[in-house]
C-alpha cells in the first residue's frame, strides 16, 4: 500500500478521539509527561464514540433471547442488530454466519474444534501463536507448517507446492494472517486464496492486525472465514468475531454446550437426553452472551467505516513513513522485515537497537519518555526468531547500552499505532529512539522477574 497523494493532506487531519487521550505519566526523571500509546498493536484504546454509544446504552441493558420484558426485548434487538453490522463491516456474504465469541485466539480454538475429521491445515509459521496453534488440539486433524517466505509471491508458491503435494484429505484449511503482528507487512490474502481454493481448499484469515488499519471484505477477498478481535478494534470489552461458512459450523458439535445453544432437550427412556442444538450462530454462543462487548465491537466497526478507511488509511501511512524516515536515520538501528523495506505494511513496525538489549530500551522509553511500546517476541516466536537469526529458546535479561556491538538481543521491540495516535507521539518516539541511541540511558535498570525496570533505589 504505497503512501497516497491524500497522505500529505492527512498528516494535519486530526485522530479520532480515543479515551487515555491526555493520561499523564510520570517519568523516572521528574515530572509528567502525557502518555505516548504506542502499543496498540497489543491492544487499541477505545474510541470515545464506541465508549459513548456503550454508556448510553448501559441504562437499558437486559437479558438476551426468550425476555418478555422491553429490556431483554431492547437488548435482543440490539445484539443481533450488532450481528448485522458486523457482516456489513466485513462484506460477507448471503448465508455465512457471523458468531461472537471471546477474541480472536477464541474465534480460532471455534473453528478448529468445528473442522471435519481428517482435514490438514496449512500454516505459516510466520502466524501468531492465535492461528499457529490451536489446529494440533484436534487428534483427528493433521497440521503442515510451512517455512517463512521472503516475498509475497513466495508466499502463494510455497503454498501451492503444499497443497499440490498433499496426501489426499477429505478436507484442507489454510490459515494465513492479513497483516503481520511483528513486522506490519500486508500478506497477499486474494492471492493466498486463489492458490487454496484451485487446490479445494479452504481459507481463513487472521484480521485481528488487519480490520483495525484497513477494508477487509470477505467476498472482495474471497476468504471463506475471518477471524478478529474487539479490543485490537478500538472496542472495549472481551468480545471477538469468526464470521463466515455456514456449513462447517452447523455440523460441527457446538463449541460449549448450554443454554442457548439448545434448541430442545428431551429425557430418554434411557435416562439420557436427547438435544437437538441450533443450526444459527446460536449454536456455537452457549450461555449468556456479552451483548455490551457485541455492541462496542459494532460500533467500533461503524465508527471506522464512517470515519472513511481511505482517510484512515492515507493518515496511518503518513506515520508509517515518519517513524521509518526516523529510524532510517539510527545506523544502530535495524527494522525487521519478511518482504524487504518496500513491502506495504500497517501501523505496526518492530526493531532491534546494535548494542541495547530489547527490554533494557523498551524500558527506558517508557520510564524516561512517557511511552508505551512492547519487547519480547510478540507471541509470534517462530517469526521473530527467524527474523533475528536466533536459535536459543532462553528469555533475554537487561543489557546494557556499552554491551558488545555485535551482541543478539533474544527479543525486538515493537512501535505500533492507529487512528487515534498524534503526530506528537510518534515525533517523541523517534527523538527519543536518536537520544537514547546516542547518549545513552539517563537512569539505571534492573531485572525483575524477567523484566527490565527502573532502579528505583538509583540516582539519574
Amino acid at each position: 500500500m504505497p503512501v497516497s497523494a491524500a497522505a500529505t493532506d492527512a498528516a494535519v487531519c486530526a485522530p479520532l478521539p480515543v479515551l487515555g487521550r491526555d493520561v499523564l505519566v510520570p517519568l523516572v526523571t521528574g515530572g509528567e509527561v502525557e502518555y505516548a500509546a504506542l502499543d496498540i498493536a497489543a491492544s487499541a484504546p477505545a474510541l470515545q464514540r464506541v465508549w459513548d454509544d456503550v454508556a448510553a446504552y448501559a441504562p437499558y441493558y437486559g437479558s438476551v433471547h426468550r425476555g418478555a420484558g422491553y429490556l431483554s426485548q431492547l437488548s435482543t434487538d440490539l445484539f443481533e442488530n450488532s450481528r448485522a453490522e458486523v457482516a456489513r463491516f466485513l462484506g460477507a456474504r448471503e448465508g455465512d454466519q457471523v458468531v461472537f465469541t471471546r477474541s480472536t485466539t477464541d474465534s480460532l480454538n471455534l473453528l478448529a474444534a468445528a473442522l471435519p475429521a481428517r482435514t490438514r491445515v496449512f500454516v505459516f509459521e510466520t502466524e501468531h501463536h492465535a492461528s499457529l496453534l490451536p489446529w494440533e488440539q484436534r487428534a483427528d486433524v493433521e497440521v503442515t507448517y510451512l517455512d517463512a517466505p521472503r516475498t509475497p509471491g513466495q508466499a502463494v508458491d510455497t503454498l501451492e507446492r503444499a497443497l499440490a503435494e498433499r496426501e489426499p484429505y477429505a478436507n484442507a484449511l489454510v490459515c494465513v494472517t492479513g497483516a503481520s503482528n511483528v513486522t506490519g507487512e500486508l500478506w497477499p490474502v486474494r492471492e493466498l486464496a486463489a492458490a487454496a481454493h484451485a487446490h479445494g481448499a479452504r481459507i481463513v484469515l487472521d484480521a485481528a492486525q488487519l480490520a483495525p488499519h484497513h477494508p477487509v471484505d470477505i467476498a472482495e477477498l474471497d476468504v471463506d472465514w475471518v477471524a478478529f478481535s474487539g479490543h485490537k478494534l478500538y472496542a472495549p470489552f472481551g468480545a471477538g468475531v469468526l464470521a463466515g461458512r455456514a456449513d462447517w459450523l452447523q455440523e460441527a458439535e457446538p463449541y460449549l454446550a448450554g443454554g442457548g445453544a439448545s434448541r430442545t432437550v428431551a429425557r430418554r427412556g434411557d435416562g439420557g437426553v436427547d438435544v437437538e442444538w441450533h443450526t444459527t450462530a446460536a449454536r456455537h454462543e452457549a450461555g449468556s452472551p456479552n451483548v455490551i462487548g457485541a455492541y462496542a465491537v459494532a460500533a467500533a466497526c461503524k465508527a471506522l467505516t464512517e470515519a472513511g478507511f481511505e482517510n484512515l488509511v492515507a493518515r496511518e501511512q503518513h506515520l508509517v513513513e515518519r517513524v521509518r524516515a526516523g529510524l532510517a536515520e539510527v545506523p544502530e538501528v535495524t527494522v525487521l522485515s519478511l518482504f524487504g523495506d518496500d513491502a506495504p505494511r500497517v501501523g505496526v513496525l518492530s526493531f532491534v537497537v546494535r548494542g541495547w538489549n530489547s527490554s533494557h530500551f523498551a524500558a527506558a522509553l517508557s520510564a524516561e519518555y512517557g511511552i508505551g511500546v512492547r519487547d519480547g517476541l510478540f507471541c509470534a516466536h517462530p517469526l521473530v526468531r527467524t527474523l533475528l537469526g536466533a536459535q536459543s529458546q532462553a528469555p533475554g535479561e537487561c543489557g546494557a547500552p556499552e554491551g558488545a556491538p555485535e551482541e543478539k538481543s533474544l527479543n525486538a521491540i515493537r512501535v505500533s499505532f492507529g487512528v487515534g495516535t498524534p503526530d506528537e507521539h510518534v515525533d517523541r518516539f523517534v527523538r527519543a529512539v536518536k537520544e537514547l541511541v546516542r547518549d545513552g540511558a539517563r537512569w539505571s535498570y534492573r531485572t525483575e522477574d524477567g523484566r527490565c525496570v527502573p532502579d528505583t533505589a538509583a540516582a539519574a
